[in-house]
């Protein structure tokens, strides 16, 4: 018979976790967490998106209105602010999935250097101080702000598991950057304008979802389900048609829109050859799977980065050269 001080083996062999061990997990995944890792979540690569809500301010001729550069501005930033929350807050939804990706399992929150818990504190005040700046705008940009971000909430929880309506509401993201713009600067958005960015929008989503189909393979589903309702012969044609079509619609603003009207000339449509260069350069690094996602294509393509900026220099000389 043993001692009742003597622990057996069994006992030995199983360690004891201290209450304040448990509690401090967070505490620990917090120190591990360098500054990189947070700039990393926050994603400021993908704030060249919001660009779109500055479109409006170059188009609309008021570009050198100290007012309306500092109303576009606070456009730009709000957006800056409400898409670094959202991709927090996804990051703590997609965890488990991202794990699954080949690229993005590497993400803080998906490799466990980041707590949720942390980040969403974070992105807490991401959001209350980009409504705050919103409203500091205007009332009418604090609105485009929430429609922004309550279709976002139903895009992460339902919509995007539709196929094709989950690249349409993508694309609705950049038209609300386009009225957030507009909406700031108190000028109403060409019909051509907003036709333009959402068919481009489009065309690039559908693409993006090309390159997912081909990167992850029989994978695809386990990282975005939506993706085995895809193939790559369904997005091809569709990438036809929205080529086509945003070509078209680029090509009626340049004519018809109030912008082309006032430049007294033909001039603003020449700028079309500088957006089809852009496109077939972007469709041809898809089908090289040098490309996937836009904003890392443009910030990474040397060629498309000069032809972005060939078309802002061009498109400016146009709208403010003496008349």
């Amino acid at each position: 018979m043993r001692s009742p001080a003597m622990p057996t083996v069994a006992e030995q062999a199983v360690p004891t976790q201290a209450p304040a061990d448990v509690i401090s997990i967070d505490r620990r995944l917090r120190d591990r967490a360098t500054a990189r890792d947070w700039v990393r979540l926050a994603r400021p690569q993908q704030w060249v998106k919001n660009a779109f809500a500055l479109a409006p301010l170059l188009f609309s001729g008021r570009a050198f209105q100290l007012e309306a550069q500092l109303a576009a501005l606070g456009a730009f930033a709000t957006f800056c602010l409400l898409a670094s929350a959202i991709y927090l807050g996804n990051d703590i939804v997609d965890a488990a999935a991202d794990r699954a990706h080949p690229v993005k399992r590497h993400r803080p929150i998906a490799a466990g250097r980041i707590p949720a818990s942390a980040a969403a504190w974070v992105a807490g005040g991401l959001l209350a101080a980009a409504f705050a700046l919103a409203w500091r705008v205007g009332p009418g940009l604090a609105a485009v702000a929430v429609s922004y971000v309550l279709l976002n909430v139903l895009y992460s929880l339902r919509l995007k598991r539709v196929v094709i309506l989950d690249v349409f509401v993508v694309a609705s993201f950049f038209i609300l950057r386009l009225l957030a713009g507009a909406t700031a600067i108190g000028v109403t958005p060409s019909v051509w304008l907003l036709l333009c960015g959402g068919l481009l929008a489009l065309y690039l989503g559908f693409t993006k979802r090309r390159h997912e189909l081909t990167l992850l393979g029989d994978d695809g589903a386990s990282h975005r389900a939506v993706l085995s309702h895809y193939s790559a012969e369904l997005l091809d044609q569709i990438a036809v048609v929205l080529l086509s079509t945003t070509l078209i619609s680029y090509v009626m603003y340049t004519r018809e829109s109030a912008t082309a009207l006032a430049a007294g000339s033909d001039a603003l449509s020449y700028s079309t050859v500088f957006v089809v260069y852009g496109v077939f350069r972007y469709l041809y690094l898809v089908h090289q799977k040098a490309g996937g996602s836009p904003t890392e294509t443009l910030l990474t393509d040397r060629s498309l980065l000069v032809d972005v900026a060939a078309w802002l220099l061009y498109c400016g000389w146009v709208v403010y050269r003496p008349h």
